[in-house]
């Protein structure tokens, strides 16, 4: 298989994608953080001393999906025409997870910003509660579900 981020001196590239046809594309991707019932219990109850803990992951969430070409060296950077962001309190956990929808119509896929505004989410909620609970764990970072593009579409299973 030939790796399509080297070129033929296995030296690294971005991907020339300008032969593809623009097609409209959408990735899910999500992501879990477990920790403690007092630091639940904090974000849940808006008592935590840096603020709104789940609204402030959610605009970092957007904003990672929107930077992810400056955290990816290979990633292109994309005309993104929407980013949608979910979090769901699991108090079984206890903890909460978190899920990323990012569209275009463009040449390229948006899985890695899916992922990335996932990632910087999570890790939003663990910097502005780690004073309650330095144990927390971010686990699960995957995608869901992906459509466009000629792989067509993913659904995890």
């Amino acid at each position: 298989m030939q790796l399509t981020h080297l070129d033929e001196k296995d030296r690294p590239k971005m991907v020339d994608v300008s032969a593809k046809a623009p097609t409209e594309r959408v990735a899910v991707a999500s992501g879990k953080i477990t920790m403690s019932p007092d630091a639940y219990s904090a974000i849940v109850e808006e008592r935590t001393k840096k603020g709104p803990v789940l609204q402030t992951a959610v605009i970092a969430a957007i904003m990672g999906t929107k930077k992810t070409s400056d955290l990816i060296p290979m990633c292109h950077p994309l005309n993104l025409s929407g980013i949608n962001c979910d979090v769901e309190e699991l108090p079984e956990l206890p903890g909460f997870r978190l899920s990323v929808t990012a569209k275009l119509t463009g040449q390229t896929g948006v899985e890695m910003e899916a992922l990335t505004g996932v990632s910087i989410g999570l890790l939003t909620i663990y910097d502005m509660v780690k004073a309650i609970d330095k144990g927390m764990v971010i686990s699960d970072v995957q995608l869901e579900t992906k459509r466009g593009g000629k792989s067509g579409e993913y659904q995890r299973s």
